[in-house]
């Protein structure tokens, strides 16, 4: 893989090279859906001059997507317009974090009503919103989930969960999964397991990475495998009601526990319910409550990252952590909580809470007044636009047209996901499995944003286009983003 160094000098070598506005490539004939929508006209600062100070006034590790950047002007729903009115389907949403839509109005009409009235003030005296939030937000959760601590990132929350964890077992040693991320702060390099992201300093004390049980890539799993419409390719010995590539999986974290864990202790286990940045890779059926098992055994507490996988995304659950009929000890959230507005939260049981009062603990911003206004907004629009219901459907329909699209090219090594969360794997080869070399990859990648859809991209391998639009997408937006990514696929590959 080349270095994260490589990859910014020949973004920065192309972009020397590069002049033309960030629509100038658009070569769709295609009109985009979304017609209705017009943006404002523009009139800030030049493309080019955006470019020289990204290049020499922000931090080198600002990896910039496309080699021709798009320079993003507004937002509405599920569409985001350049600077020149140019109009593209936002398919990332920000990285899984516009929920209900770019400048949602009842979102953007609750932001500025709480802005008239109060901005900040100290969580130390008492105002309206942040108790109202805490309990619609908690109402949303199962058990004994009931105590909430807001934050302002997911990282923020996963280094709050990692501290509670600590304190309540009286455990330091803690557990996740390799092809893991919870966030890239120090104290959190060491959960997420991803060397792309890992700095060469000291981090990870005290956190131990399992192998990660992946049915596409890893050792054991199959057909039979996944909580999905789409099923791998591979075959297994494996039956709709019985996965042994679970159990082998689970043999291996129990392996974990029995010879890295101090006196077979373990003070947490961190999992988010589908990988994210890992390339949404899902788990065998079943695995996720037998680690917890595991791991209740030895007396450690399971925390359930669902900075990604809340809030209605994957359709059939609220919560992420529901579709694997589990009951977490703490919860993190971020991202589609806000719909862009920066906000985490951590949630665990009255019981697990109780060891923050052992000493003073405070985060100046959680729990802002305009940020849990903007929660709450969030919250009453899922519910009533039925956005839960709406990324079972949608998502199914768009699992299965992929998975057709995968039988008309070899290169679709294996899609999945759940609702609107949805990980397409490109490949050179089918039976090793070996990943769409990057050249090929990024010519796919620079084609459909050409033609008018912004994708992600994640995996260790940079090989999975990340599909996690906004959950107000459409179907005539699905229909032509399916075709967009096929001639983006012939045209390369042909």
């Amino acid at each position: 893989m080349m270095s994260r160094r490589i990859i910014l000098q020949n973004i920065s070598k192309w972009q020397d090279k590069t002049k033309h506005c960030s629509s100038a490539s658009y070569s769709s004939k295609r009109e985009v859906p979304g017609k209705d929508y017009v943006a404002d006209d523009y009139k800030g600062m030049s493309y080019e001059e955006t470019i020289k100070v990204r290049k020499t006034k922000l931090s080198p590790a600002l990896l910039t997507y496309y080699k021709q950047p798009v320079m993003v002007h507004q937002g509405k729903m599920q569409y985001l317009f350049d600077t020149n009115g140019r109009r593209y389907i936002d398919l990332f949403a920000g990285i899984v974090t516009v929920s209900v839509g770019h400048c949602h109005p009842k979102v953007t009409a609750a932001a500025t009503e709480q802005m008239k009235k109060l901005w900040h003030t100290t969580n130390i005296y008492l105002h309206p919103s942040i108790h109202e939030y805490a309990s619609k937000l908690t109402d949303t959760l199962p058990g004994d989930l009931k105590v909430v601590y807001f934050t302002n990132s997911g990282s923020e929350a996963n280094d709050l969960a990692l501290h509670m964890a600590r304190l309540y077992t009286g455990v330091f040693d803690t557990l996740s999964l390799r092809n893991a991320y919870h966030g890239a702060s120090p104290y959190l390099m060491g959960l997420t397991a991803l060397s792309t992201w890992r700095f060469n300093t000291p981090t990870g004390f005290g956190i131990h990475q399992v192998m990660n049980p992946d049915p596409y890539r890893g050792p054991w799993g199959g057909k039979h495998c996944r909580d999905s419409i789409c099923q791998t390719d591979r075959d297994c010995d494996c039956k709709p009601d019985e996965c042994i590539s679970c159990d082998l999986y689970v043999d291996q974290l129990e392996d974990g526990l029995r010879f890295s864990m101090p006196k077979g202790r373990v003070g947490g286990f961190f999992a988010e319910s589908i990988q994210g940045v890992g390339g949404t890779v899902q788990y065998p059926k079943g695995y996720l409550k037998k680690a917890y098992d595991a791991v209740h055994a030895k007396g450690g507490v399971c925390i359930s990252d669902e900075v990604q996988t809340g809030f209605g995304r994957l359709g059939s659950h609220f919560w992420g952590f529901e579709t694997h009929a589990v009951n977490p000890d703490i919860v993190t959230m971020a991202k589609g909580m806000g719909n862009g507005f920066p906000m985490g939260a951590v949630v665990t049981t009255p019981k697990i809470a109780e060891v923050m009062g052992t000493a003073l603990h405070f985060n100046t911003f959680g729990g802002n007044p305009v940020a849990c206004a903007v929660g709450m907004a969030v919250l009453e629009i899922i519910k009533e636009d039925n956005l839960q219901e709406h990324c079972a459907e949608l998502g199914s329909y768009m699992l299965k047209e992929l998975q057709n699209m995968k039988s008309e090219f070899t290169c679709i090594g294996d899609v999945r996901g759940k609702g609107l969360m949805i990980g397409v794997e490109m490949v050179e080869d089918r039976s090793s499995r070996k990943p769409l070399p990057a050249d090929k990859m990024a010519d796919i990648w620079e084609e459909t944003k050409d033609q008018g859809i912004l994708l992600g991209k994640g995996g260790f391998y940079g090989n999975t286009f990340r599909i996690k639009p906004p959950m107000c997408l459409k179907k005539d937006d699905v229909d032509f983003s399916l075709e967009v990514l096929r001639s983006s696929i012939k045209k390369v590959m042909g």
